[in-house]
């Protein structure tokens, strides 16, 4: 469920009226519903109510900082995996003791950097890294929180590029040889164990992955306790995955996601740490770009927006889908047209779909790209010179600007001109 709905013929980001907004900011632009921010959420934070928690959501899906304050006055934890992000998630308010700290490559700056503003424990991806955790902890004189990332070896049946838990890809230490890693980091100075940690990949769309991995953590925990390690916590990741898609497309609810974590690991009595940020952020956005030409080809037609893949890279880089509808109702039986829908940069790759039956448009049309909140403008660019598309957040009648686009003479300013080139 989001809260973009059709009102008196427009389409409406809460109360807010989203020709309103491509006025006033001009098109391409994000979206954001702080309603629909808030109940993904909850459903999370209710899913697992009864069990010690922390929902901490995954900022690389939509790191602005009113997005992550949004979730933080909730409670929320924040999962990051940069330097960048941890001081996102600091400049957001979010306390220490609720930053998770993943990615396979985390520098020694990275590290000392969460050391010092404090950190509620580093997933640790590999050996190397355990090591080099130690020995800047050691140098600091702190003690550094650690679970150890295992690989189970599970099939997520999702994308290639977003797959994490086989074991061919690059996260995390195979499962088979967990109980060395745990060994070696009892062993060393300034080191912590306070749990488990497993991610299996993005974007799932059935349980029985998850289950498969959760089921071999469950195992993995009663062996290291008898190890003589206590495990306090695991850390179950994400990958939870939303309908983008208006079809039958039906994923998992957080409810029955919660459901399979009581039966696979919660009789163990460890606190649950999770690490959602697609189905969070997914659904409570969307990209609002105008139709600059309708272009006639060699049996097909284009529709031309001003939105490209800089904006939204998630169709050239991973095939994706999403609906692509109009702001301004269609009529009942209004005609239909077959379009490929694409952007003005010069590569084929900007494309957005392709024969898509959509009600007929026509220059100066505004469309909304749905479920665009997640890997959206975090992974925007400025490729052919294109200014960083703005965001816009939505509260009931109320909006504002939370990132401005910038003039071509602010990128411009960015670039340094070497003495042997200026001409004074």
């Amino acid at each position: 469920m989001d809260h973009f709905l059709y009102r008196n013929g427009v389409l409406h980001a809460e109360d807010v009226n989203l020709t309103e907004i491509a006025a006033e900011v001009g098109t391409p632009a994000y979206v954001y519903s702080t309603a629909t921010l808030e109940r993904h959420f909850r459903l999370f934070d209710e899913a697992l109510d009864g069990m010690p928690h922390l929902v901490c959501y995954a900022m690389k899906a939509a790191s602005n900082q009113a997005i992550l304050k949004t979730l933080a006055q909730l409670g929320a934890g924040m999962d990051v995996v940069s330097g960048g992000e941890y001081a996102r998630a600091k400049a957001a308010g979010v306390p220490g003791e609720r930053i998770v700290f993943a990615g396979v490559g985390k520098t020694r700056e990275e590290i000392a950097q969460a050391l010092a503003g404090g950190v509620r424990q580093f997933n640790v991806e590999s050996e190397p890294e355990l090591a080099l955790i130690s020995e800047v902890a050691r140098g600091l004189g702190l003690t550094a929180p650690v679970t150890i990332r295992v690989n189970p070896d599970v099939d997520a049946k999702t994308h290639a590029k977003i797959s994490t838990g086989k074991s061919e890809n690059k996260f995390g230490v195979p499962i088979s040889r967990a109980r060395d890693v745990y060994a070696e980091a009892a062993r060393l100075p300034g080191i912590e164990v306070v749990g488990i940690d497993v991610h299996i990949g993005s974007q799932l769309t059935e349980l029985a992955p998850f289950e498969g991995a959760f089921t071999k953590v469950a195992e993995l925990t009663e062996q290291l306790r008898a190890d003589g390690h206590r495990i306090d916590r695991l850390d179950l990741g994400g990958g939870l995955g939303i309908p983008y898609q208006n079809t039958n497309e039906k994923p998992p609810l957080p409810f029955d996601y919660g459901a399979l974590i009581r039966r696979t690991v919660g009789h163990l009595g460890c606190e649950i740490e999770i690490e959602p940020g697609r189905l969070i952020a997914g659904n409570a956005g969307i990209l609002l770009a105008r139709v600059i030409y309708v272009k006639e080809g060699e049996g097909r037609r284009f529709l031309i927006l001003d939105a490209a893949m800089n904006d939204l890279i998630r169709p050239a880089m991973y095939d994706a889908w999403h609906d692509i509808v109009p702001v301004a109702e269609p009529e009942p039986g209004a005609e239909r047209a077959v379009y490929d829908i694409v952007g003005p940069v010069c590569e084929s790759g900007d494309t957005f779909a392709k024969s898509r039956e959509m009600p007929e448009l026509a220059a100066g049309d505004l469309v909304a790209f749905r479920s665009a909140g997640a890997y959206g403008a975090v992974m925007a660019s400025e490729y052919n010179t294109r200014p960083l598309v703005p965001e816009v957040l939505v509260k009931g009648d109320h909006h504002a600007v939370i990132r401005e686009r910038p003039t071509f003479d602010e990128m411009i300013s960015r670039d340094t001109i070497p003495q042997w080139l200026r001409e004074d």
